[in-house]
């Protein structure tokens, strides 16, 4: 007899398996790098522009799946701020 699941992992579902993970991740790049190439000429210039890039391209493939996700979210907030700095200025 197994034992019972708790209430969160019965809200949480069935577990994700690596290659549905790493396909998210993947889509969630995908999607962050058509924000930054929407971006300005004004946001190209500013170096957080080509941090962004370099989280996205070689940091992102240098980390592991469980890593890959902070380098997302460094690199989604790094979007976000550029993307407010070019609609201010």
């Amino acid at each position: 007899m197994s034992p019972p699941r708790s209430n969160s992992a019965e809200r949480a579902g069935p577990p994700k398996t690596f290659r549905r993970r790493y396909d998210e991740l993947e889509a969630r790049r995908a999607e962050l790098m058509r924000r930054l190439a929407n971006l300005g000429e004004a946001a190209r210039a500013h170096p957080a522009y080509t941090r962004s890039l370099r989280l996205l391209n070689a940091a992102f493939r240098r980390g592991r799946l469980a890593q890959r996700l902070a380098v997302l979210e460094a690199a989604a907030w790094l979007i976000d701020v550029l993307e407010r700095l070019t609609a201010a200025g």
